[in-house]
């Protein structure tokens, strides 16, 4: 099956939340949430996310642009919202923003944001071509447009992109050249 022979989904179709509450066997000795164990609970609700979309098994490749803004701790809940920002050929960009919510304090605040990317893989752990994400809202265009910055960047750091060759990343580059 080819990229147009496969049908469209839209970005909100692969929207995933997930909670999990801080435990004391998730902190380390500050009662801070490790940040191994929020990658990990970051890297089940991406990945949900991306197999919503693609209604296929999928394999991490990436995590980057991982921000750490505050500390977690103890009996706070965590919300991690995970959304497919932009689908290629056979891989996935994923976007998290993560949450910590103190219940009997009736507090929210955003502590992390990341991008993962996945590969949809066959029985055979090849690389399987995804559907075409279809964004709807102005939030969702935008990151489906900045994906391919991303993506450029992306691929250069693991040696399968020339910079001369990232075409987006050139015209960033260019226009923050000219402002300056």
């Amino acid at each position: 099956m080819t990229k147009n022979d496969m049908i469209e989904k839209f970005a909100r179709e692969s929207y995933t939340e997930m909670n999990e509450l801080v435990l004391p066997n998730d902190t380390n000795t500050f009662g801070n949430l490790m940040g191994g164990r929020l990658l990990y609970w970051m890297d089940i609700c991406s990945a949900i996310a991306a197999q919503k979309h693609c209604s296929n098994v999928v394999v991490t490749v990436s995590v980057d642009n991982v921000s750490f803004k505050r500390s977690i701790k103890l009996g706070e809940v965590v919300t991690i919202q995970a959304q497919v920002t932009r689908a290629f050929n056979s891989s996935l960009e994923v976007r998290m923003e993560i949450f910590a919510s103190n219940l009997p304090e009736g507090t929210r605040v955003k502590t992390n944001e990341a991008y993962y990317t996945f590969v949809a893989v066959d029985a055979d752990n090849n690389p399987k071509a995804v559907p075409v994400l279809i964004p709807e809202t102005e939030p969702e265009h935008k990151a489906y447009e900045d994906a391919l910055q991303r993506r450029e960047l992306r691929l250069i750091l693991a040696g399968k992109l020339k910079p001369e060759n990232a075409k987006k990343l050139k015209a960033l580059v260019s226009l923050f050249s000219q402002k300056n």
